[in-house]
């Protein structure tokens, strides 16, 4: 779809155009993914945690604080309460509690709390002390001669009491032996002021070193952090300072042991990486020094044309320009093959179901014509019933096509090439050969000749040397392997013949298709 444009008269872009293609491509801009931050990262996760448990130890120093505060001054509640009680008497049946005024002075003397206190006869009538306290309210039955504490509210002021319930006749026994217990309630309650004050003195004495030592605390965390991951910035020192060719494996004896695992999956890289611009490197020189040889010819053969005066020499070096141009052609038509195949992968998508008979079939019917020029027989067997592979259809026909040329070029006039497809049942393997008569491969040199530009000294039979290497490729890219026999039809001494097999896992076959006829 064309995009409209607002020209001038001129031709130019409008600066409207200008401006609205400027915000095209910044909208179209992917954006920029928000690096973490490893030492920030390590920081929250320490600093969170010890910022929300500050709060926490705050309020349970306060606790523990009260608790502390309570305990001498509840001690001293107890002491009254219980010098109090013995005070209290019955006489006649009533009871008394002859206090002196000195002695109401002292059980009232605090300069900072008051102090209040109450007793109660067995009716609920007050005997002595302050009206307003409150009474307990104890659903149990209250224990006799054990002081117990509560808090509670006395003219809305908070207090701490100390009560008793004391029984008056415990010591005396009547003459019938049957005794009514006489209870009074005896209670001495202060207001918490003191308590509170001790209570913040202690928090006092807590928190506030807590205020010195926090700011210390992040100080030192950062330090330990910054030094901590100073190992990471001086690995990526080193390697910043490495020339853009050094792929030499990383010192892992100088990383922490935390990184040992990621500088190692890094130098393992590294030499994959090595390994692959290497064969880079003596892929461009072999093919640089493949292509000499034609170019040269050809160069040679135009030369001597362009100074050949006689028809027939003339013709000569043209045939000769013909067959350079042609070994050229081959050469790179293989070079860009031997390129793909290296950069198939299996997890692109191009894998698809592939019926290998079919592809067989219909690659051994290309090569009829050229099998005639030769002079060679050859021959094409399948199953009864169709053979499914997954792989990429044009790197398996590329695959054939060099198997079957290079038994082609190899197997003399009046010699046999036969294709094979079969299907190992028992294994789920699909099995794909291709048989000729030729010289054979001696077993010392099967492992080599599928090295790119490897050729067998002696074979007097032109080519690049890179057919099988395209052969080895595809294999791996499909997860098959390729093996190389001898041919076990051939009969002939000097001419053993070779066996390519190749074999591949077998795909189950699709319900709609049909046994072969």
């Amino acid at each position: 779809m064309n995009e409209a444009r607002h020209a001038d008269a001129d031709g130019k872009e409008s600066p409207a155009a200008t401006s609205s293609n400027l915000y095209d491509q910044v909208a179209t801009q992917p954006e920029e993914r928000i690096q973490r931050s490893l030492f920030g990262e390590i920081l929250d996760w320490m600093l969170v945690p010890l910022l929300l448990l500050w709060p926490m130890s705050i309020a349970i120093t306060y606790l523990v604080a009260k608790s502390i505060a309570n305990h001498p001054f509840d001690r001293a509640l107890d002491d009254n309460v219980i010098v109090l009680a013995q005070q209290v008497k019955e006489v006649n049946g009533k009871v008394v509690a002859p206090l002196s005024g000195a002695a109401r002075d002292i059980l009232r003397a605090d300069d900072i709390d008051n102090i209040f206190f109450q007793i109660i006869g067995p009716g609920g009538e007050l005997i002595d002390g302050d009206r307003e306290l409150p009474l307990p309210v104890d659903e149990e039955k209250p224990v006799s001669g054990s002081v117990q504490f509560r808090n509670d509210t006395m003219r809305g002021t908070d207090v701490r009491v100390a009560y008793v319930y004391v029984d008056l006749r415990r010591t005396r026994t009547p003459p019938n032996g049957k005794r009514e217990p006489m209870v009074a309630l005896i209670q001495v309650a202060e207001t918490l002021d003191k308590r509170a004050f001790l209570a913040n003195e202690i928090i006092k004495g807590v928190i506030l070193p807590q205020f010195i030592i926090l700011p210390i605390a992040l100080a030192l965390v950062w330090f330990a952090l910054s030094r901590g991951l100073s190992p990471l910035a001086e690995l990526q020192q080193r390697i910043r300072a490495r020339r853009s060719d050094d792929l030499s494996p990383i010192d892992s004896g100088q990383v922490p042991e935390e990184i040992s695992p990621l500088v190692r999956s890094l130098n393992e890289m590294l030499e994959r990486l090595s390994q692959s611009i290497q064969m880079q490197k003596r892929f461009i020189a072999d093919a640089a020094h493949q292509m000499k040889t034609p170019l040269a010819g050809m160069r040679m053969q135009s030369e001597l044309a362009l100074r050949e005066e006689r028809p027939e020499e003339i013709h000569r070096s043209l045939e000769q320009l013909s067959k350079s141009s042609e070994t050229a052609t081959r050469l790179v038509n293989q070079l860009l093959s031997l390129a793909r195949a290296e950069n198939q992968n299996p997890e692109s998508g191009s894998f698809v179901p592939v019926e290998l008979s079919e592809l067989a079939r219909n690659v051994v019917h290309d090569w009829v014509q050229q099998s005639f020029a030769h002079r060679i027989d050859l021959g094409f067997e399948q199953p009864g019933h169709p053979i499914m592979v997954r792989g990429n259809p044009i790197m398996l026909r590329e695959m054939l096509t060099n198997l079957i040329d290079n038994a082609l070029r190899y197997t003399p006039a009046g010699g046999s090439v036969t294709v094979r497809v079969r299907a190992n049942a028992a294994e789920e393997e699909a099995i794909l050969e291709v048989e000729d008569t030729g010289p054979g491969i001696p077993p010392a040199e099967r492992a080599h000749v599928f090295e790119r530009f490897y050729r067998i000294l002696g074979s007097n039979v032109e080519g690049s040397g890179l057919g099988l290497a395209i052969v080895r490729e595809i294999t791996q890219q499909h997860n098959a392997i390729v093996d190389i026999f001898n041919n076990p039809h051939s009969h002939d001494p000097k001419h053993p013949g070779c066996l390519f097999r190749v074999t591949m896992r077998m795909e189950q076959r699709p319900e709609f298709i049909e046994d072969i006829g």
